[in-house]
Protein backbone atom coordinates (compact mmCIF):
# COMPACT_ATOMS: atom_id res chain seq x y z
CA UNK A 1 0.00 0.00 0.00
CA UNK A 2 2.97 2.30 -0.05
CA UNK A 3 4.34 4.56 -2.45
CA UNK A 4 7.23 4.43 -4.33
CA UNK A 5 8.17 7.60 -2.37
CA UNK A 6 7.19 6.17 0.95
CA UNK A 7 8.95 2.94 0.28
CA UNK A 8 12.16 4.82 -0.39
CA UNK A 9 12.21 6.43 2.36
CA UNK A 10 11.19 3.51 4.48
CA UNK A 11 14.52 2.02 2.76
CA UNK A 12 16.64 4.71 4.23
CA UNK A 13 15.17 5.24 7.61
CA UNK A 14 18.04 3.51 9.44
CA UNK A 15 15.98 3.77 13.26
CA UNK A 16 14.01 1.16 12.14
CA UNK A 17 16.32 -0.87 10.63
CA UNK A 18 19.38 -0.41 12.96
CA UNK A 19 19.72 -2.75 15.96
CA UNK A 20 19.80 -1.08 19.50
CA UNK A 21 23.59 -1.17 19.34
CA UNK A 22 23.66 0.46 16.12
CA UNK A 23 22.30 3.74 17.74
CA UNK A 24 23.98 6.49 19.16
CA UNK A 25 23.55 7.56 22.64
CA UNK A 26 20.70 9.77 23.85
CA UNK A 27 19.84 11.67 27.04
CA UNK A 28 18.39 8.77 28.31
CA UNK A 29 21.70 6.83 28.32
CA UNK A 30 23.67 9.37 30.55
CA UNK A 31 23.09 7.21 33.38
CA UNK A 32 25.27 4.74 31.93
CA UNK A 33 28.04 7.48 31.99
CA UNK A 34 27.40 8.35 36.22
CA UNK A 35 26.35 11.72 37.32
CA UNK A 36 24.34 12.92 34.42
CA UNK A 37 26.99 13.65 32.07
CA UNK A 38 26.66 14.12 28.62
CA UNK A 39 28.72 12.15 26.38
CA UNK A 40 31.63 13.58 23.99
CA UNK A 41 32.66 10.56 22.51
CA UNK A 42 30.44 7.40 20.97
CA UNK A 43 33.41 4.29 21.21
CA UNK A 44 31.48 1.71 19.25
CA UNK A 45 34.03 -1.88 19.76
CA UNK A 46 33.07 -4.41 17.20
CA UNK A 47 34.16 -7.34 15.85
CA UNK A 48 34.88 -7.77 11.97
CA UNK A 49 31.37 -6.99 9.67
CA UNK A 50 29.97 -6.22 12.98
CA UNK A 51 28.04 -3.02 11.37
CA UNK A 52 30.40 -0.44 12.78
CA UNK A 53 31.23 1.36 9.70
CA UNK A 54 27.53 1.54 8.95
CA UNK A 55 26.90 3.17 12.74
CA UNK A 56 29.49 5.58 11.91
CA UNK A 57 27.93 6.88 8.36
CA UNK A 58 24.41 6.90 9.80
CA UNK A 59 25.43 8.88 12.60
CA UNK A 60 27.43 11.42 10.46
CA UNK A 61 24.61 11.78 8.01
CA UNK A 62 22.16 12.66 10.78
CA UNK A 63 24.22 15.16 12.13
CA UNK A 64 24.42 17.24 8.66
CA UNK A 65 20.95 16.69 8.02
CA UNK A 66 20.15 18.02 11.53
CA UNK A 67 22.99 21.05 11.20
CA UNK A 68 23.72 23.46 8.25
CA UNK A 69 26.50 24.72 10.30
CA UNK A 70 28.11 21.43 10.63
CA UNK A 71 31.92 20.92 9.81
CA UNK A 72 32.44 17.09 10.38
CA UNK A 73 36.30 15.60 10.29
CA UNK A 74 36.13 11.63 8.64
CA UNK A 75 40.08 10.48 9.92
CA UNK A 76 41.26 7.03 9.02
CA UNK A 77 44.55 5.17 8.98
CA UNK A 78 44.92 6.87 5.64
CA UNK A 79 43.57 8.89 2.74
CA UNK A 80 42.39 5.80 0.58
CA UNK A 81 40.89 4.19 3.72
CA UNK A 82 39.02 6.99 4.13
CA UNK A 83 37.83 7.14 0.79
CA UNK A 84 37.58 3.42 0.26
CA UNK A 85 35.36 2.29 3.16
CA UNK A 86 33.94 6.03 4.98
CA UNK A 87 32.61 7.80 1.93
CA UNK A 88 32.78 5.04 -1.15
CA UNK A 89 32.20 2.06 1.11
CA UNK A 90 29.04 -0.43 0.38
CA UNK A 91 28.34 1.11 4.17
CA UNK A 92 30.03 4.70 3.38
CA UNK A 93 28.15 7.98 3.20
CA UNK A 94 27.09 7.64 -0.09
CA UNK A 95 25.33 4.61 0.33
CA UNK A 96 23.72 5.45 3.41
CA UNK A 97 21.85 8.56 1.47
CA UNK A 98 18.68 8.23 -0.33
CA UNK A 99 19.78 8.87 -3.91
CA UNK A 100 18.25 12.54 -4.13
CA UNK A 101 20.08 13.76 -0.99
CA UNK A 102 23.24 12.17 -1.39
CA UNK A 103 26.25 14.89 -0.73
CA UNK A 104 28.11 16.15 -3.83
CA UNK A 105 31.81 13.96 -3.37
CA UNK A 106 34.88 16.09 -4.28
CA UNK A 107 38.06 14.00 -3.91
CA UNK A 108 40.35 16.70 -5.20
CA UNK A 109 39.12 18.42 -2.55
CA UNK A 110 38.77 15.45 0.15
CA UNK A 111 35.55 16.71 0.86
CA UNK A 112 31.97 15.59 0.87
CA UNK A 113 29.15 18.84 0.42
CA UNK A 114 25.64 18.09 1.52
CA UNK A 115 22.94 20.70 -0.26
CA UNK A 116 21.78 22.63 3.06
CA UNK A 117 25.67 23.82 3.43
CA UNK A 118 26.92 21.05 5.73
CA UNK A 119 30.58 20.16 4.93
CA UNK A 120 32.98 16.94 6.04
CA UNK A 121 36.53 16.58 5.36
CA UNK A 122 38.40 13.56 4.67
CA UNK A 123 41.94 13.40 7.21
CA UNK A 124 44.90 10.36 7.23
CA UNK A 125 45.99 9.34 10.90
CA UNK A 126 49.20 8.91 8.93
CA UNK A 127 49.68 13.04 9.09
CA UNK A 128 48.23 14.57 12.66
CA UNK A 129 49.48 18.07 11.21
CA UNK A 130 46.95 18.03 8.82
CA UNK A 131 44.24 18.68 11.62
CA UNK A 132 45.83 21.73 12.83
CA UNK A 133 44.00 24.60 11.88
CA UNK A 134 40.98 22.89 10.84
CA UNK A 135 37.61 23.35 13.43
CA UNK A 136 34.69 20.82 13.57
CA UNK A 137 31.37 20.55 15.19
CA UNK A 138 31.76 16.56 14.99
CA UNK A 139 34.08 13.74 13.52
CA UNK A 140 34.06 9.82 12.93
CA UNK A 141 37.74 8.15 13.56
CA UNK A 142 37.26 4.62 11.97
CA UNK A 143 39.29 1.75 12.89
CA UNK A 144 41.32 4.17 15.32
CA UNK A 145 43.45 0.56 16.64
CA UNK A 146 45.02 0.43 13.87
CA UNK A 147 46.06 3.87 13.31
CA UNK A 148 50.34 4.43 12.91
CA UNK A 149 50.08 7.23 15.38
CA UNK A 150 47.21 7.40 17.37
CA UNK A 151 48.11 9.63 20.18
CA UNK A 152 49.83 12.03 18.41
CA UNK A 153 46.20 12.47 15.43
CA UNK A 154 43.56 11.90 18.49
CA UNK A 155 45.05 14.78 20.46
CA UNK A 156 45.25 17.32 17.49
CA UNK A 157 41.86 16.15 16.23
CA UNK A 158 40.69 17.24 20.24
CA UNK A 159 41.68 20.52 19.80
CA UNK A 160 39.97 21.10 16.57
CA UNK A 161 36.24 20.09 18.19
CA UNK A 162 35.81 23.47 19.00
CA UNK A 163 32.71 24.25 16.62
CA UNK A 164 28.70 24.32 17.83
CA UNK A 165 27.68 23.91 21.98
CA UNK A 166 28.23 19.98 22.06
CA UNK A 167 31.09 19.08 19.54
CA UNK A 168 31.42 14.93 19.29
CA UNK A 169 32.73 12.47 17.98
CA UNK A 170 32.33 8.24 17.47
CA UNK A 171 34.70 5.88 16.93
CA UNK A 172 34.39 2.73 15.46
CA UNK A 173 36.98 -0.01 15.64
CA UNK A 174 37.90 -3.74 16.63
CA UNK A 175 39.51 -3.60 19.82
CA UNK A 176 43.39 -3.58 20.54
CA UNK A 177 44.80 -3.11 24.15
CA UNK A 178 46.81 0.39 22.73
CA UNK A 179 46.90 3.01 25.60
CA UNK A 180 44.44 5.60 23.82
CA UNK A 181 42.18 2.91 23.45
CA UNK A 182 42.35 1.92 27.46
CA UNK A 183 42.41 5.74 28.12
CA UNK A 184 39.09 6.11 26.27
CA UNK A 185 37.45 3.31 28.10
CA UNK A 186 38.36 4.99 31.31
CA UNK A 187 36.90 8.28 30.16
CA UNK A 188 34.06 9.33 31.73
CA UNK A 189 32.21 10.66 29.12
CA UNK A 190 32.79 8.09 26.77
CA UNK A 191 29.97 5.69 25.92
CA UNK A 192 31.04 2.24 24.84
CA UNK A 193 28.99 0.06 22.81
CA UNK A 194 30.28 -3.28 22.51
CA UNK A 195 29.19 -5.83 19.11
CA UNK A 196 30.19 -9.24 18.02
CA UNK A 197 30.10 -9.94 14.53
CA UNK A 198 27.39 -13.04 15.03
CA UNK A 199 25.31 -9.60 16.04
CA UNK A 200 25.41 -8.57 12.23
CA UNK A 201 24.57 -12.26 10.53
CA UNK A 202 21.57 -11.54 8.47
CA UNK A 203 23.85 -9.44 6.67
CA UNK A 204 26.94 -11.44 5.80
CA UNK A 205 28.05 -14.25 3.81
CA UNK A 206 26.84 -17.69 4.89
CA UNK A 207 30.24 -18.47 3.63
CA UNK A 208 31.77 -16.01 5.65
CA UNK A 209 29.77 -17.17 8.91
CA UNK A 210 30.99 -21.07 8.22
CA UNK A 211 34.66 -20.65 7.12
CA UNK A 212 36.07 -17.69 8.65
CA UNK A 213 33.76 -17.03 12.11
CA UNK A 214 33.67 -20.93 12.16
CA UNK A 215 37.57 -21.27 12.17
CA UNK A 216 38.30 -18.50 14.80
CA UNK A 217 35.09 -18.70 17.43
CA UNK A 218 36.32 -19.66 20.58
CA UNK A 219 40.58 -18.33 20.13
CA UNK A 220 42.51 -15.93 21.55
CA UNK A 221 42.10 -13.94 17.74
CA UNK A 222 38.21 -14.93 17.67
CA UNK A 223 37.82 -12.89 20.89
CA UNK A 224 39.17 -10.52 19.28
CA UNK A 225 38.53 -9.67 16.04
CA UNK A 226 34.77 -11.38 16.45
CA UNK A 227 33.82 -10.95 19.71
CA UNK A 228 35.41 -7.56 20.28
CA UNK A 229 37.05 -8.33 23.24
CA UNK A 230 39.88 -6.16 24.67
CA UNK A 231 43.00 -9.00 25.40
CA UNK A 232 45.16 -8.25 27.75
CA UNK A 233 49.28 -10.05 26.70
CA UNK A 234 48.88 -13.52 27.31
CA UNK A 235 50.77 -14.41 30.10
CA UNK A 236 53.72 -16.61 28.81
CA UNK A 237 54.11 -14.33 26.15
CA UNK A 238 57.62 -13.33 25.17
CA UNK A 239 56.35 -9.81 24.14
CA UNK A 240 54.34 -7.65 26.85
CA UNK A 241 52.71 -4.93 25.40
CA UNK A 242 53.73 -2.10 27.53
CA UNK A 243 57.49 -2.93 26.24
CA UNK A 244 56.66 -2.27 22.56
CA UNK A 245 54.35 0.90 23.72
CA UNK A 246 57.30 2.41 26.14
CA UNK A 247 59.98 2.24 23.12
CA UNK A 248 57.79 3.33 20.50
CA UNK A 249 58.56 6.46 18.08
CA UNK A 250 57.21 8.33 14.94
CA UNK A 251 60.49 8.41 13.28
CA UNK A 252 64.16 6.60 13.01
CA UNK A 253 67.34 8.27 13.37
CA UNK A 254 69.80 8.21 9.89
CA UNK A 255 69.82 4.28 9.68
CA UNK A 256 73.40 2.67 8.65
CA UNK A 257 71.93 -0.87 6.98
CA UNK A 258 68.12 -1.67 6.40
CA UNK A 259 66.97 -5.42 5.47
CA UNK A 260 64.04 -6.93 4.43
CA UNK A 261 62.98 -10.20 6.10
CA UNK A 262 61.17 -12.81 4.17
CA UNK A 263 59.07 -16.38 5.90
CA UNK A 264 57.71 -17.72 2.80
CA UNK A 265 54.65 -19.84 3.35
CA UNK A 266 54.86 -23.43 1.69
CA UNK A 267 51.77 -23.28 -0.16
CA UNK A 268 48.69 -20.35 -1.27
CA UNK A 269 45.59 -20.02 -1.15
CA UNK A 270 43.13 -18.70 1.25
CA UNK A 271 43.93 -21.71 4.17
CA UNK A 272 47.11 -21.45 3.85
CA UNK A 273 50.22 -19.65 6.14
CA UNK A 274 51.02 -15.87 5.28
CA UNK A 275 53.36 -14.67 3.74
CA UNK A 276 55.56 -12.85 6.98
CA UNK A 277 57.87 -9.57 5.58
CA UNK A 278 59.17 -7.19 7.83
CA UNK A 279 61.32 -4.53 7.32
CA UNK A 280 63.88 -3.45 9.88
CA UNK A 281 67.11 -1.05 10.52
CA UNK A 282 70.00 -0.09 12.79
CA UNK A 283 70.55 3.51 13.60
CA UNK A 284 73.82 5.48 14.19
CA UNK A 285 72.45 4.72 17.55
CA UNK A 286 73.00 1.50 17.36
CA UNK A 287 69.69 0.80 18.28
CA UNK A 288 66.89 -1.54 15.87
CA UNK A 289 64.51 -0.15 14.39
CA UNK A 290 60.94 -1.77 12.86
CA UNK A 291 60.26 0.23 10.09
CA UNK A 292 56.92 -1.60 8.27
CA UNK A 293 54.89 -5.18 7.99
CA UNK A 294 54.47 -6.17 4.51
CA UNK A 295 53.16 -9.45 5.07
CA UNK A 296 50.45 -10.84 2.81
CA UNK A 297 48.27 -13.84 3.25
CA UNK A 298 47.04 -16.70 0.54
CA UNK A 299 49.61 -14.99 -2.12
CA UNK A 300 51.47 -16.96 -5.05
CA UNK A 301 55.42 -17.16 -5.16
CA UNK A 302 55.65 -14.39 -7.22
CA UNK A 303 53.49 -11.87 -5.59
CA UNK A 304 55.45 -12.32 -2.44
CA UNK A 305 58.69 -11.95 -4.31
CA UNK A 306 57.23 -9.09 -5.82
CA UNK A 307 56.16 -7.00 -2.41
CA UNK A 308 59.50 -8.44 -0.60
CA UNK A 309 61.35 -6.61 -3.83
CA UNK A 310 58.92 -3.46 -3.57
CA UNK A 311 59.61 -2.99 0.24
CA UNK A 312 63.24 -3.81 -0.90
CA UNK A 313 63.31 -0.39 -3.10
CA UNK A 314 61.10 1.40 -0.80
CA UNK A 315 63.36 1.54 1.98
CA UNK A 316 66.25 1.18 0.17
CA UNK A 317 67.26 -1.87 2.25
CA UNK A 318 70.97 -3.21 2.20
CA UNK A 319 69.66 -7.09 1.74
CA UNK A 320 66.95 -9.70 1.80
CA UNK A 321 67.09 -12.24 4.16
CA UNK A 322 64.82 -15.19 3.16
CA UNK A 323 63.87 -18.18 5.44
CA UNK A 324 64.66 -21.13 3.17
CA UNK A 325 63.05 -24.05 5.19
CA UNK A 326 59.98 -24.53 3.18
CA UNK A 327 61.38 -23.84 -0.50
CA UNK A 328 65.19 -24.26 -0.32
CA UNK A 329 66.94 -22.89 -3.06
CA UNK A 330 63.65 -22.14 -5.11
CA UNK A 331 63.03 -19.22 -2.52
CA UNK A 332 65.72 -17.27 -3.58
CA UNK A 333 65.32 -18.64 -7.35
CA UNK A 334 61.91 -16.98 -7.33
CA UNK A 335 62.98 -13.82 -5.71
CA UNK A 336 65.84 -13.45 -8.65
CA UNK A 337 63.02 -14.13 -11.09
CA UNK A 338 61.68 -10.45 -10.34
CA UNK A 339 65.36 -9.08 -9.33
CA UNK A 340 68.49 -11.06 -10.85
CA UNK A 341 70.52 -8.30 -9.40
CA UNK A 342 68.86 -8.56 -5.41
CA UNK A 343 71.07 -9.05 -2.64
CA UNK A 344 69.68 -12.44 -0.75
CA UNK A 345 70.48 -13.75 2.23
CA UNK A 346 69.14 -17.01 2.72
CA UNK A 347 69.11 -18.88 6.26
CA UNK A 348 67.90 -22.07 8.01
CA UNK A 349 65.72 -22.47 10.93
CA UNK A 350 68.04 -25.18 13.19
CA UNK A 351 66.17 -24.50 16.41
CA UNK A 352 62.58 -23.93 17.16
CA UNK A 353 60.30 -20.89 16.61
CA UNK A 354 60.81 -20.05 20.90
CA UNK A 355 64.44 -20.75 20.71
CA UNK A 356 65.01 -18.62 18.52
CA UNK A 357 62.33 -15.82 19.31
CA UNK A 358 64.03 -15.55 22.66
CA UNK A 359 66.98 -13.41 21.88
CA UNK A 360 65.08 -11.23 20.00
CA UNK A 361 62.63 -10.71 22.76
CA UNK A 362 65.64 -10.02 24.85
CA UNK A 363 66.83 -6.89 22.66
CA UNK A 364 63.04 -5.31 23.38
CA UNK A 365 63.53 -6.06 26.90
CA UNK A 366 67.15 -4.27 27.23
CA UNK A 367 65.38 -1.38 25.37
CA UNK A 368 67.58 -2.35 22.11
CA UNK A 369 64.38 -2.01 19.66
CA UNK A 370 62.21 0.47 18.79
CA UNK A 371 58.77 0.47 16.51
CA UNK A 372 58.28 3.16 14.08
CA UNK A 373 54.63 4.20 14.34
CA UNK A 374 52.03 1.13 14.75
CA UNK A 375 52.04 -2.09 13.36
CA UNK A 376 49.31 -3.15 14.60
CA UNK A 377 49.33 -6.89 13.04
CA UNK A 378 52.53 -7.88 13.92
CA UNK A 379 52.19 -6.41 17.33
CA UNK A 380 49.55 -8.65 17.82
CA UNK A 381 50.91 -11.27 16.51
CA UNK A 382 53.79 -10.78 19.21
CA UNK A 383 51.91 -10.49 22.11
CA UNK A 384 50.16 -13.48 21.39
CA UNK A 385 53.56 -15.74 21.22
CA UNK A 386 54.38 -17.76 24.02
CA UNK A 387 55.93 -20.72 24.86
CA UNK A 388 54.10 -22.61 22.61
CA UNK A 389 55.31 -21.56 19.42
CA UNK A 390 52.02 -20.52 18.46
CA UNK A 391 49.87 -17.27 18.10
CA UNK A 392 46.35 -17.20 17.53
CA UNK A 393 46.53 -20.68 17.47
CA UNK A 394 48.55 -20.55 14.20
CA UNK A 395 51.78 -19.91 12.92
CA UNK A 396 53.70 -17.42 13.47
CA UNK A 397 54.65 -16.05 10.46
CA UNK A 398 55.66 -11.85 10.83
CA UNK A 399 56.91 -12.67 14.23
CA UNK A 400 59.01 -15.33 12.39
CA UNK A 401 60.00 -12.54 10.05
CA UNK A 402 60.84 -10.12 12.68
CA UNK A 403 63.00 -12.78 14.25
CA UNK A 404 65.28 -12.91 10.87
CA UNK A 405 65.49 -9.40 10.29
CA UNK A 406 66.71 -8.39 14.22
CA UNK A 407 68.72 -11.75 14.32
CA UNK A 408 70.32 -10.58 11.10
CA UNK A 409 71.16 -6.96 11.81
CA UNK A 410 71.81 -7.55 15.56
CA UNK A 411 73.10 -10.65 16.74
CA UNK A 412 75.38 -11.62 13.86
CA UNK A 413 78.04 -9.63 11.75
CA UNK A 414 77.64 -7.44 9.14
CA UNK A 415 78.44 -5.87 5.96
CA UNK A 416 80.18 -2.06 6.11
CA UNK A 417 77.15 0.21 6.50
CA UNK A 418 76.44 3.18 4.92
CA UNK A 419 73.92 6.05 6.71
CA UNK A 420 70.71 7.06 5.11
CA UNK A 421 67.58 9.45 6.54
CA UNK A 422 63.85 7.74 6.12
Amino acid sequence: MLSPHELTALHYDFEIWARDDQLPPTSSDRGALGGGRSWTTWLMLGGRGAGKTRAGAEWVRAHARDASDARIALVAETLSDARAVMVEGVSGLLSVHPPGARPLFEPSKRQLRWGNGAVAQLYSAEDPESLRGPQFTAAWCDELAKWRRPQETWDMLQFSLRLGSTPRQVVTTTPRPIPLIKTLLADARTFVTRVSTTANAANLAPSFLETIVGRYRGTRLGRQELEAELLEDRPDALWPRDIIERHRVSAPPPLVRIVVAVDPPVSSGARADACGIVVAGVGEDGRAYVLADATLQGVRPLDWARAAIAAFRRFEADRVVAEVNQGGELVETVLRQVDPALPVRSVRAMRGKVLRAEPVAALYERACVSHVGALPALEDEMCDFGLDGLSGGRSPDRVDALVWALTDLCLRGSAEPRVRSL
